[in-house]
């Protein structure tokens, strides 16, 4: 794969920002909406708002928000980025004088605010999980090759992705390290497309999404990133992440059981996806939008030609499983 699964929200047809790390422009903007709001200059804050924001909030209802605000609020004493929101607002718990608030402001491709809101801050108190205590098989039979997978940019660009971050995508190589079969134009002529995805543990499906048609290859659709999907709950509340299945291919239904080794769907090329992959990862929460990813170990593997025993799979790698499971369905 080259280009899929970057840019948006699995629950939302808006844009998200992939990576979880502060944006300069958003910091540029931030820092002077601070300035500005503790000088009580409320209109250079109007003037730094998109013509859309403008005509949403006008200007003297826009002052008035703000001045209302500073008077209950106080001026902002402490601020630190924590998290993009909804799309491209990005969240700062934000201390005033007299409370501790969620401060969001999105920006425009000119660094406008086209949009902000405040909020009571909340932590969140997700649960912390480095790497999977489950065992696991890969999600597939015969030998596949991970195209990104590691833990630096260069080997995996998911990096700079929170619920991702650990993320691989795997595609079907054949002698030449080719992903298909002669010129690509079609889905059928990659060897990974129609390949059966299997269950890597038991565990219960807690999301399916299908009925999202198979881009052409060298297409994305960039309105549901993943395509059509299946998120796996484990016996040690982990969450596997399957994306881009073939559409109308998924055998499994939400609130599932599922054995290690059954056929949950066929592989395919939905979603922003440019061509039929797999793309797998390992998140803390069942919501991407604010799941952190787990580092994933596979159990007993063949890398290279060679057995690996709780592995994580890097870029390069071809891999098997070292026993024949999944014949189910």
């Amino acid at each position: 794969m080259k280009q899929a699964f970057l840019v948006t929200t699995l629950f939302l047809a808006v844009n998200l920002i992939s990576a979880q790390t502060e944006k300069p422009i958003d910091k540029i903007v931030s820092e002077k909406f601070e300035n500005n709001f503790n000088s009580n200059d409320f209109e250079k804050i109007f003037n730094s708002f998109s013509n859309e924001m403008q005509k949403a909030l006008p200007n003297d209802q826009a002052i008035k928000f703000l001045s209302d605000f500073k008077n209950q609020a106080g001026e902002i004493k402490f601020r630190e980025f924590r998290k993009y929101v909804k799309g491209t607002f990005a969240s700062y718990k934000t201390v005033f004088e007299n409370g501790v608030f969620a401060l969001n402001i999105s920006t425009d491709n000119k660094s406008k605010i086209n949009g902000f809101y405040i909020e009571p801050f909340k932590e969140d108190n997700f649960p912390i999980i480095d790497r999977n205590l489950t065992k696991l098989i890969l999600p597939f039979q015969d030998e596949w090759t991970v195209t990104w997978g590691g833990d630096t940019a260069e080997l995996n660009y998911h990096v700079e992705n929170k619920a991702q971050k650990n993320a691989f995508d795997f595609v079907v190589t054949d002698e030449n390290g080719k992903s298909y079969k002669t010129d690509g134009r079609t889905n059928e002529d990659y060897y990974a497309f129609g390949k059966k995805l299997i269950s890597p543990c038991d565990g219960e499906v807690v999301l399916k999404v299908d009925g999202i048609e198979d881009n052409l290859p060298g297409e994305l659709n960039p309105i549901y990133v993943p395509g059509n999907t299946v998120i796996l709950k484990t016996v040690n509340n982990e969450y596997l992440f399957f994306a881009h299945f073939k559409q109308n291919t998924i055998k499994v239904e939400q609130g599932q059981k599922v054995k290690k080794g059954e056929v949950l769907g066929l592989c395919g090329n939905s979603g922003n996806s440019s061509e039929p992959h797999l793309h797998f990862h390992i998140q803390n929460v069942k919501n991407m939008n604010v799941a952190t990813g787990v580092k994933c170990y596979f159990e007993e593997i063949n890398a290279n030609g060679e057995i690996k025993r709780d592995y994580s799979t890097i870029k390069g790698d071809k891999i098997s499983n070292i026993i024949t499971v999944g014949n189910n369905g």
